[in-house]
């Protein structure tokens, strides 16, 4: 890809950060959005839940990338965070594809994060692209989530989504709280171990967005999952062996539903996802196998 000017929204976060350092190693111009008055050439000042952005800011940009919002697992899903989870990444989407829209000479690449919980709870059924969305608070969170781009994709800006999974990584996300226990000798199954956890890796999660980037005719849905889910209790053992250390303490699935609350569906639920149109338009994973992952992400 030749040096681009590329906007990422959501550029403090794990994956944000990552892909941030990422462009900015290869010689790509980055601009941040951020939510107060912009203090460089290279901010943008915008306040999703306000539905606001400084359109002109994004003026001149080849692609915006929007990987904002609130934590899903930061915190229990009280209704107000649930407010704040939908307003982040549904307003702020709007917003970004509005403003877009509107532009002249804008982005011609419109990459928004969207999640795997998309597809709620498949169990043992194995689910690409083309699968309907599940019932529940994130199945109808992301299905808005995707829906408030349309107006960059009435505007004719291509326009992707990328359904993430659970990224391998000890710098935050679900991993970056399971490592100190699984290093401390406290890890274990969650349940009965038997739910589907399809992860990936930061290293290949900032590759398949860069790779979206840079393919043309690639639009629509992505999963960005490794191609190989597996299971908590088989994730816990391959923690265990990487790590050297025993994962002998099963949290009950009661327990994590008193203190998780309705986000407890999450972590017991099952989500078998396979990386279909990523695969098959051609792009290859670095850390494919868990055990991979886990040692890239130490």
């Amino acid at each position: 890809m030749q040096r681009s000017r590329i906007a990422v929204a959501g550029a403090s976060g794990l994956i944000g950060g990552a892909l941030v350092r990422s462009l900015k190693a290869d010689g790509h111009e980055v601009v941040r959005l951020v939510r107060r008055a912009a203090r460089a050439e290279d901010e943008v000042c915008w306040d999703p839940e306000a539905r606001y952005v400084d359109a002109a800011g994004l003026a001149g940009c080849d692609v915006l990338v929007n990987l904002a919002g609130a934590g899903v697992g930061d915190r229990r899903w009280t209704d107000e965070y649930k407010e704040r989870i939908r307003n982040g990444r549904v307003l702020g989407t709007a917003a970004l594809a509005e403003a877009i829209a509107g532009l002249e000479n804008g982005p011609r690449v419109f990459v928004n994060g969207s999640a795997m919980g998309i597809y709620g709870e498949t169990g043992d059924r194995a689910v690409d692209e083309s699968a309907p969305p599940g019932r529940g608070f994130l199945p109808e969170l992301c299905v808005e989530w995707e829906a408030a781009a349309a107006p960059a994709q009435e505007a004719g800006v291509r326009t992707v989504f990328t359904r993430t999974g659970l990224v391998v990584s000890g710098q935050g996300g679900a991993w970056g709280r399971l490592f100190p226990l699984f290093k401390a000798g406290l890890g274990g199954r969650m349940g009965d171990g038997r739910q589907y956890w399809s992860y990936i890796s930061l290293h290949d999660e900032v590759a398949a967005i860069r790779y979206l980037i840079d393919t043309d005719g690639l639009s629509g849905p992505f999963n960005l999952t490794a191609p190989n889910p597996l299971t908590n209790r088989e994730i816990t053992a391959a923690m265990g062996r990487v790590l050297h250390r025993p994962t002998l303490f099963a949290v009950p699935a009661q327990v994590l539903r008193t203190v998780l609350g309705e986000m407890a569906g999450d972590v017991l639920g099952s989500a078998r996802v396979l990386p279909k149109r990523l695969l098959e338009s051609g792009f290859t994973f670095t850390y494919p196998e868990i055990e991979q992952a886990i040692r890239a992400a130490l």
